[in-house]
Order: C-alpha cells, then sequence, then structure tokens
C-alpha cells in the first residue's frame, strides 16, 4: 500500500493548536507517511512533529462549523487540532486512524529516518556477542556457545549464550524441550566479589504428571558447581499462579529433582494487568478536580506503587543472595520476558556500580531487555488511553515499571548514577514511537533477522550518546560508588513519577527537572570554583614551605 493511497488531504490552513502548558497557535496542519506537523504562521521556529506511531486514540467532534481532532498520544500528551473544514476533518481522522496502526513494519519510520551515519557502529558496538564474551571472561567455569545459532534452539533469546562449561550443546538443545519456549537457564551476571551468578530462564514444563528432563537438572545445578555453592531459584509468581500453570503443561522445580536449590516465591503483578494499573495511575495524575484524600485513594486503588515497591523488594532479595549469602541465584516465571527481566535487571543495578554509569546502563538494557526477549513491538503497540478494541491484547508496559523502579533508584542514590531522570523520561517515549530501530521487533530473531535493523534502520543508542544529548542526561553529581545499593521499599520512600506521568499537564512538574539540572549546574560550577581556590591554596603554602638558600 502506498502512503498516497491513505493521505486524503495532506495539507490545511488555518488550523489551530490547543496543547497543555502552551498558547494556541494558528498555522498550516500537514500529514505526511510518518508525522503531523504544524507549523505555526506567525513565527517560522514554532512547528510540532508527531509521530502517527505516537498517536494511542485520535477523537473526532464537530463544533459548529468546525472538526475537532483530539490526540492523546502514548508519550501522554493530549493535543487539540481545530481544523475549519469538516471534510478536510474527516480525511485527516481516517488517514492518522490507518497511519498510527500499520502493521507493515518495514513501512515504520526507523526505515525512512536518515542521520550520521556513524550511528551504525553502535549496532556492532552492542551486539550480544561481544557481549556474550565479556560476560564469559568474567566467570569461571563457564563457556560461550553457539547452540542457538539461527535461533534453532530457542527463538527469544540472543544467538550467542553463556551456559556452564561441562554441558555440551547436545544436551542444552534436550534441555531446552523441558523449558517454556527452549528458554534454558543462561548466565546474565557475574559478582566481582564473591563469583556467585544470576542466572534466567523459562519455566520447567513439568506437567500434571510431573515430568523430568534429566538433561536440565544437570544443566539447572551445573550452576552450583557441583554443590560448592548455595542457590536459590526466585519465581516471580505467586504459589496459586504456579499450580494453574502446572495444570497447562508448566508449573516449577520439584525439591527432589533439585535438591541443591532452595525455592523462593517473590511475586510481581502479572503482565496482564499492568497497562490497566498504569491506565488508573495515569487518570489520578491528570486529573486536577479530586482533593488530596480521594486522589490518595486513587493512587493506591491504581497499584502502581505497589508493583513498583514488589519489582525493587524482589531485585534486593536477589542482591542480598548474591553479595551476601555469596549464592546464586537462577530467576524465572512463565514466560520469564517480561517481569523476569525486570527483578534480573533492578538485581543488577544495586549491585554492578557499572550498570549505573551512562554507557553501561545502555549495555544492561541491551544484554538484558533487548538480548533476552523482551517483546517490545507488542508490549507497546497502544498505551493507556486506547480503547480495549484497538488494542492487541497483549500490552503490557514492564518496561516502563523498569524504567519507575530506576527513577525510585536514582532518587534515593541521586550521586551514584552517571545518568539523570531526563534519560528515562527519554526512553520511555522512544519505547513506544521512535525514528531508531533499537526497540524493533519482539527479540534480537526478529530484530536483526527478519527486519535487518542493524542493517536499514539507525540505533537509538547513536542518538543518546551525541554531545549534545549526552550532556543533557548526564549527571553531573556523579560519584562513583563501588557498593551495593540498599534502597528503602517503604511507602514513603516511593513517589509517583510526575516528572514523567505529569510532564504534560502540570507546570511544576514539567519544570521540576528543568528547575533540578539548574540548580545542580550552579552548585557544580560553585564546587569548580572551590577546588579552584582550593589548590591555588595548597600551591601557595606549598611556597612558603620551600626552604630558602
Amino acid at each position: 500500500m502506498e502512503f498516497v493511497e491513505v493521505i486524503k488531504t495532506p495539507k490545511a490552513d488555518n488550523v489551530i493548536l490547543r496543547r497543555p502548558l502552551h498558547q494556541a497557535i494558528e498555522g498550516t496542519l500537514c500529514v505526511t507517511g510518518h508525522h503531523i506537523i504544524v507549523s505555526s504562521r506567525r513565527h517560522s521556529n514554532d512547528e510540532l512533529w508527531i509521530l502517527h506511531r505516537d498517536v494511542d486514540l485520535v477523537e473526532k467532534r464537530i463544533s459548529g462549523s468546525v472538526g475537532i481532532l483530539t490526540l492523546r498520544c502514548k508519550s501522554l500528551r493530549t493535543l487539540q487540532l481545530d481544523v475549519p473544514s469538516l471534510d478536510d476533518c474527516t480525511n485527516i481522522y481516517d488517514s492518522i486512524i490507518i497511519l498510527s496502526t500499520f502493521d507493515n513494519i518495514r513501512l515504520l519510520y526507523p526505515y525512512f529516518h536518515r542521520c550520521d551515519s556513524g550511528s551504525t557502529d553502535y549496532w556492532n558496538k552492542y551486539n550480544s556477542s561481544d557481549s556474550a564474551i565479556r560476560l564469559c571472561g568474567e566467570a569461571t567455569g563457564w563457556r560461550v556457545s553457539n547452540a542457538n545459532r539461527g535461533y534453532h534452539l530457542c527463538q527469544s533469546y540472543q544467538e550467542w549464550l553463556v551456559v556452564p562449561v561441562n554441558i555440551s550443546d547436545e544436551s542444552l538443545h534436550l534441555a531446552a524441550t523441558f523449558r517454556q519456549n527452549g528458554r534454558i537457564p543462561v548466565l546474565s551476571y557475574v559478582h566481582r566479589s564473591t563469583g556467585a551468578v544470576i542466572v534466567y530462564g523459562g519455566q520447567p514444563l513439568v506437567g500434571q504428571s510431573y515430568r523430568r528432563s534429566r538433561e536440565d537438572e544437570r544443566l539447572v545445578n551445573a550452576v552450583l558447581d557441583s554443590g560448592k555453592r548455595k542457590g536459590f531459584i526466585v519465581d516471580s509468581r505467586l504459589p496459586g499462579i504456579v499450580t494453574t500453570a502446572r495444570t497447562r503443561g508448566g508449573g516449577t522445580e520439584s525439591d527432589s529433582a533439585y535438591p541443591l536449590w532452595t525455592k523462593v516465591h517473590k511475586a510481581i503483578e502479572r503482565p496482564n494487568n499492568l497497562l490497566d494499573s498504569f491506565t488508573k495511575l495515569i487518570e489520578a495524575v491528570y486529573d486536577k478536580s479530586c482533593n488530596v484524600d480521594k486522589w490518595l485513594s486513587r493512587l493506591e486503588s491504581s497499584g502502581w506503587l505497589g508493583t513498583v515497591r514488589d519489582a525493587l523488594s524482589a531485585g534486593c532479595l536477589i542482591a542480598q543472595c548474591v553479595d551476601r549469602d555469596e549464592a546464586s541465584v537462577f530467576v524465572h516465571g512463565t514466560n520469564s520476558t517480561d517481569n523476569t527481566l525486570l527483578i534480573v535487571s533492578v538485581a543488577q543495578l544495586l549491585l554492578d556500580p557499572r550498570c549505573r554509569t551512562f554507557t553501561g546502563f545502555q549495555l544492561l538494557i541491551e544484554s538484558v531487555w533487548l538480548a533476552g526477549g523482551h517483546s517490545f513491538m507488542d508490549r507497546y503497540y497502544k498505551s493507556v488511553f486506547s480503547s480495549a478494541s484497538t488494542r492487541l491484547g497483549n500490552e503490557a508496559p514492564v518496561f516502563i515499571l523498569f524504567l519507575d523502579c530506576v527513577h525510585q533508584l536514582v532518587r534515593q542514590y541521586g550521586a551514584s548514577f552517571e545518568f539523570n531522570q531526563s534519560l528515562l523520561i527519554e526512553l520511555s517515549e522512544h519505547v513506544y514511537a521512535s525514528p531508531y530501530g533499537t526497540f524493533l521487533g519482539n527479540c534480537e530473531c526478529e530484530r536483526l533477522g527478519l527486519l535487518s535493523a542493524d542493517k536499514d534502520t539507525h540505533s537509538l543508542w547513536a542518538y543518546i550518546n551525541t554531545d549534545e544529548i549526552a550532556k543533557k542526561h548526564r549527571n553531573r553529581l556523579y560519584e562513583f560508588n563501588p557498593g551495593v545499593l540498599w534502597p528503602s521499599v517503604a511507602p514513603q520512600s516511593l513517589s509517583v513519577w510526575l516528572e514523567c506521568y505529569g510532564r504534560w499537564v502540570d507546570p511544576d512538574s514539567s519544570n521540576c527537572e528543568v528547575y533540578t539540572q539548574k540548580v545542580i549546574n550552579q552548585l557544580c560550577e560553585r564546587r569548580d570554583e572551590l577546588k579552584k581556590m582550593a589548590l591555588s591554596l595548597r600551591q601557595q603554602l606549598s611556597f612558603r614551605h620551600i626552604p630558602t638558600v
């Protein structure tokens, strides 16, 4: 299908754009294959570009002779377009409906976006083979396996897997038949101090007949180096859900088959319910009419902060096992592409100061979320404003939940992170609609195989690491902290992320980050001045103590 077939009215004049926190502007509206563009008639530099992919819901109504379009975006902002011609309004409405829900991924904007050629370097810099080799170099008793070459063992994993050195590729293939979607336990993190590891994988296919797999038992037990180390299996599901999973062929590890391991349930809200929870949170943030008590009640009923607390608690539990108990941890849920990746990445942020650097955080997202098979295309197809009829049914803002968890950590340990909240907010927008190909597809197999994103699109990290953008996202108060972080998860220690969720409706929220950065810059400038003064005084003092001849 050609874009020209969809766009019946490519241009409309005298359109009025209304948006929160801004004055209304009158100008020209243009509809392209990928953008809605509104340009002011009075100020040539006053122009707004909206990706069609960012539109979550478009509503049309008529007021007299004017057609009114309301665009509710996945980035949580709401725009109103007053179109003087009713025919133009209808045509534009129809075009946006089609263009915002294109199912042909090859027609999305990342395949048309052009930028500096240097961005291709980041596809090579963050490839899974180098990450696997680097991870294997930190571990004793592990090797890099190409058993998943061509993604034949597991489509949702990366091609290169780090597995115990004494387990053959043939055994890996046999063990994969016993794990959900072939997701065998693979290495994700090695603790430098204790040597304990974090691995993740899919649930065992035990079923009601309590099936066993000798190859899987050997693989899982090999993680503990023949019983030389303690081990914990952290299941991100409630025991009741595990029982239900067993009736469907899944389940959990039996004590008799895995005697070296201790099982712990650390339940996180199921992805199926997460979008409803997030929707209730955003509705509460946007509602300025209710009093404080009612607002707090709505916030509590959303359950969002409770899920943030649960995710942080699970991450702390894993960190405690690895750091204090010197025990290895095997994390899984059902498919293990959502909550499992969530708590594994939170645990690594707590344990590893490298993950808290600007580059290390990007590597964490690549090695856990992207290489681990999080379904970015399905999970973020629609968001909080969409109607149930327009959704795929798989939407769940798990990665947004992760970014919220990171935000809570940044609030409590601000100087321990080399990046600030603005990077997290930027990522929350790109995960829904982006000119870059980093979040295309549901796994590496789709992204680099079927979609050829590494060859035909540009990497988001190239943009993030440009001097201008990186400077905006770096924390000037950063001080390297080699220790493990132990955040408070008490209710009074957690807060609604208004800098992100309320940035389009609350002037205090939208200005908070700007004001904070301004104060930080002033403090840093004063710190630099004091350092220069201290250096000058030391030099003067040293001159006074030079003996005279």
